[in-house]
């Protein structure tokens, strides 16, 4: 793998002399922002979803199965493709996949809470 990526022009290491930073920092902080941006709404509507006395078990089990399991097991489930196919950008299609399965999902299957009472 190692001379196949070399022969694709890929270095043996990262060059410390070409890191832009601040670019990099303006990266990480738009990756903050983006995630920001998701998990406020997150809560919010998982509390609607649910009656006020089984609210924070009904919210709590899919909340923690889905930033645990698939979140968590992201990166070794990326690189196992990776590994698996050779094709470094492989990887990228497990999050998409899951991020299209969840818009589906939600706009599909998860109700309008507006006008209901959800105190009961």
């Amino acid at each position: 793998l190692g001379s196949a990526l070399k022969a694709a022009g890929y270095p043996a290491k990262a060059d410390p002399a070409k890191l832009n930073a601040p670019m990099v920092i303006f990266l990480l902080w738009l990756l903050v922002l983006l995630v920001t941006m998701v998990y406020g709404p997150i809560a919010a509507m998982l509390v609607e979803l649910f009656p006020t006395r089984i609210r924070y078990t009904s919210m709590s089990l899919p909340y923690h199965i889905g930033n645990g399991w698939f979140g968590g097991l992201l990166p070794a489930t990326s690189f196992a493709i990776v590994a698996s196919t050779g094709d470094i950008y492989a990887g990228l299609w497990y999050p998409v996949i899951f991020a299209l399965i969840t818009v589906v999902i939600g706009f599909f299957f998860l109700p309008e809470t507006k006008d209901v009472d959800i105190t009961k």
